[in-house]
């Protein structure tokens, strides 16, 4: 590996990183946020009160409310009760508070959850290939031969055992 390639790596990577620059912070903000994603942590509350058809089920009810996993919590002659709401049968009246995460928010995690069939999915492979690409790069920022290199071969050590770690504890 001789200067040259190693300037030429050197300039792909600096390029390439204020290219990606916008895209990696996106990346960093929904990573993070979607930690929480089993909390109500970034989300909004809405209540909302609609009416349904009478006498309905407690699986048509959740169909009519568009709600994923919906399950009763308990249920009487009159009522049906669920997670953060309520269903009266007789009336139709349905009551319930919907948590929901940002619009922008949303937009942002919508980049990490992309699937084959979503439009995304291409943008998320050129930014995975895009990332590996950093990792190896990064191995030709500095000639093998000077301290900084033998510094940051002991700190991607490190961070290989962490990750390890991480991966298998």
């Amino acid at each position: 590996m001789g200067r040259k390639t190693s300037n030429k790596v050197r300039m792909y990577h600096r390029y390439l990183g204020f290219f990606l620059a916008g895209i990696m912070a996106v990346y960093a903000i929904s990573g993070v946020t979607l930690i929480y994603r089993d909390t109500d942590v970034f989300k909004k509350k809405t209540e909302i009160e609609t009416t349904l058809e009478p006498n309905l089920t407690a699986d048509q009810v959740g169909k009519e409310l568009k709600i994923r996993r919906f399950s009763a919590t308990s249920e009487t002659a009159t009522t049906i009760n669920f997670k953060n709401g309520s269903y009266d049968k007789t009336t139709g009246a349905a009551a319930y508070t919907k948590v929901e995460t940002p619009y922008l928010l949303n937009k942002l995690q919508n980049f990490h959850k992309a699937e084959t069939g979503d439009p995304l999915y291409f943008l998320n492979i050129f930014f995975g290939v895009s990332l590996l690409f950093f990792v190896v790069s990064a191995f030709w920022m500095f000639l093998p031969s000077t301290p900084i290199f033998k510094k940051g071969m002991w700190f991607a050590a490190a961070g290989l055992v962490l990750t390890l770690v991480l991966l298998f504890v």
